[in-house]
């Protein structure tokens, strides 16, 4: 979370923040994932603490999977406001259940890896012509 006192003026500071290039921060204000900055006299963006949070939430929502089409509808629901919060809740739940089913798959992934590994080198150590525990694959 952001510090109340931080005050961010620039587009170079959101993107130091949230870890989006300059160029991806225009581009999710192009297409509508995030609401347009204000500007000051001299037309720079500046953004609140709020707008660079939801920047943030989109690069965790991004990052495990999330597509921009997806977050698109999301954030055209936060935009209804509270009424709109039983389907936010619904489609955050839908994610964590594809993300908790990506880490299941990864965990097997990393036994069956973590078994192949033990094999090897028990073969290494005590190597066998006759032992088929380690099978090539």
């Amino acid at each position: 979370m952001i510090d109340d006192s931080e005050t961010v003026s620039s587009i170079k500071q959101a993107a130091g923040f949230t870890g989006l290039s300059e160029d991806t921060i225009r581009y999710y204000e192009k297409i509508g994932l995030l609401p347009h900055a204000d500007r000051t006299a001299r037309g720079h963006r500046t953004y609140s603490k709020q707008q660079l949070e939801g920047m943030v939430f989109l690069t965790r929502l991004k990052a495990t999977g999330m597509t921009l089409e997806e977050m698109k509808h999301f954030r055209k629901l936060y935009e209804k406001g509270k009424i709109s919060i039983p389907q936010r809740v619904s489609i955050l739940i839908e994610h964590k259940n594809k993300i908790q089913n990506e880490i299941d798959r990864l965990m097997e992934t990393q036994r069956i890896i973590d078994y192949k590994i033990s094999n090897y080198n028990e073969v290494l150590v005590n190597p066998n012509v006759n032992n088929t525990a380690c099978a090539p694959g």
